[in-house]
C-alpha cells in the first residue's frame, strides 16, 4: 500500500508548514493524475491513522483526481474520455497522451489566529 508512504510524506510537509505558520492545519488540498493509482479512501485512512496525536490530527484531506489529458494530431488538448476518445473540437481519433499530473500538495487551510 503506497498510500501509507504518501500519507507519511504529506504529514511531514503539513507539519513543517504548520510549525512555520504557528497554526493548526484544518484541511489540505491535494491533486494527482487519475492514473496515479492512488486510492482516495486508503490515503485518507492512512493519513488519519498516522496523524493521531500530532498537530495534524483531524486535518481533512481533500483529494482531487485530475483527468488524463490528450492532444490530438491537430494540436487540441482535451480531457480524455476512454469511451469516446475523439477530440471534441475536430473529431479526430488520432491523439497522444500527455504526461500525467503529479501528486501535489496545493493548499493548506489553517485555524485563524
Amino acid at each position: 500500500m503506497h498510500e501509507a508512504s504518501i500519507a507519511q510524506a504529506l504529514l511531514e510537509a503539513i507539519t513543517a508548514e504548520a510549525k512555520k505558520q504557528k497554526a493548526k492545519p484544518l484541511s489540505a488540498k491535494i491533486s494527482c493524475g487519475a492514473f496515479s493509482g492512488i486510492n482516495d479512501e486508503a490515503l485518507t485512512f492512512a493519513f488519519e491513522a498516522i496523524s493521531e496525536k500530532t498537530i495534524c490530527q483531524n486535518t481533512k484531506l481533500i483529494i482531487k483526481q485530475k483527468p488524463v489529458q490528450a492532444k490530438c494530431k491537430n494540436g487540441h488538448v482535451y480531457p480524455l474520455d476512454i469511451h469516446k476518445p475523439k477530440c471534441p473540437k475536430c473529431k479526430t481519433e488520432e491523439f497522444e497522451l500527455l504526461p500525467e499530473e503529479p501528486l501535489l500538495l496545493e493548499e493548506i487551510e489553517f485555524e485563524e489566529k
